[in-house]
């Protein structure tokens, strides 16, 4: 277990696996993880369709489900983070409420910039498929210097979101975060880049599990820790796209 690769995802840190290692009966696959992590993916475009179709007929009441999607994403998330044996049920909810959130944001965007949201998504699925060739091919491998590189990118950026929320409270904020200069946008392209790197810190870890022998429903886990990257990248994206026709 010591050998376990260390994840900059908070879903997948390097203790994840530890007291999850299967005794008897079934073991966590990689292909396991892939399905799940695909029914994922569908719980999510389902609600988010269904707070997509309801912007274009009631918009103002997009903002309640938005809401209620990003703290109820909170608390499943943390829920699962903590109770990994709670996955097979409280991953597809969390699935299910960051859906609603990112369809009622994807909504709102796409009115201030028509064809955003989809660019967005094409853009997300692009960059994940890219990861997915390079790791399996070796390209890009998980090892402990990229791992330390990344884990040390991803937490310098959450520290200045941190900063930027407190400072909004105050009526201000990171001015460069928010901005849609070329710096303001060159930013943006390096926080895509750093969401992007953290897919191959998840697949390797994934791996790792399925050779340590974790448990069935560490495959719940693993996928969660997918999708809070791909959720986290997504949004990345709609914040990029949003600079770009700022200019």
């Amino acid at each position: 277990m010591a050998s376990l690769i260390k994840t900059s995802n908070p879903a997948l840190s390097a203790k994840t696996f530890e007291n999850q290692i299967a005794v008897t009966g079934e073991t966590m696959t990689l292909q396991g993880t892939i399905n799940k992590t695909g029914l994922l993916i569908f719980c999510a475009f389902a609600t988010a369709a269904w707070t997509w179709k309801l912007a274009l007929t009631q918009p103002a009441a997009v903002q309640g489900w938005l809401l209620g999607g990003v703290i109820g994403g909170l608390v499943f998330a943390l829920a699962t983070v903590f109770k990994k044996e709670w996955a097979p049920a409280t991953a597809p909810l969390y699935a299910l409420c960051e859906g609603l959130a990112l369809g009622g944001l994807s909504a709102a965007l796409n009115r201030a910039y028509p064809g955003i949201a989809l660019q967005a998504l094409e853009a997300t699925l692009g960059v994940t498929l890219v990861m997915l060739f390079l790791y399996s091919t070796g390209t890009l491998r998980a090892t402990p210097k990229f791992a330390m590189g990344v884990m040390a990118a991803t937490g310098g950026i959450f520290f200045v979101y941190l900063l930027d929320m407190v400072l909004g409270f105050f009526h201000s904020g990171v001015p460069l975060l928010n901005s849609s200069s070329p710096l303001g946008i060159g930013i943006s392209v390096v926080i895509v880049i750093v969401a992007a790197l953290n897919l191959i810190l998840d697949f390797g870890f994934v791996e790792t599990g399925v050779h340590a022998g974790a448990a069935k429903y560490m495959e719940w886990y693993g996928a969660f820790g997918i999708m809070v990257t791909l959720v986290w990248m997504y949004i990345e994206m709609l914040r990029l796209l949003a600079k770009l026709n700022n200019r």
